[in-house]
């Protein structure tokens, strides 16, 4: 960051002469600088601030990108979750209807709902 510049004007001299030349042209100088110098202090803020954004448009765009991978990942393991379950149903319930068939007693399954 740039910090403000003072500005520097000649002592006043005696003779009017002399001051009246001498003043003018050191304050017309000093302010020229003082007009590039600030101009080149906010150039510099404004590069800083562009390279900042463009360091966060790049990380926001990397964690959109992983966010993808992931909800991908969650997407597969839920169909994988679903047709485990669907196979882990159905072996039981081939194996309830083999048990009820042979004994009289009749078992109770417990099965996680289906989504």
């Amino acid at each position: 960051m740039c910090t403000g510049s003072t500005e520097w004007f000649p002592p006043p001299t005696l003779d009017s002469s002399t001051r009246k030349q001498g003043s003018k042209r050191p304050k017309v100088r000093v302010h020229r600088l003082n007009r590039r110098k600030r101009r080149s202090c906010e150039e510099k803020v404004g590069e800083d601030i562009e390279l900042k954004n463009l360091k966060l448009y790049m990380e926001n765009m990397s964690i959109l990108q992983e966010n993808q991978k992931l909800r991908m990942k969650a997407t597969l393991l839920h169909q994988e979750n679903l047709a485990l379950m669907s196979e882990l149903h159905n072996k039981l319930s081939h194996h309830s209807n083999s048990v009820s068939s042979t004994t009289t007693t009749t078992t109770t399954l417990f099965l996680l709902p289906k989504h």
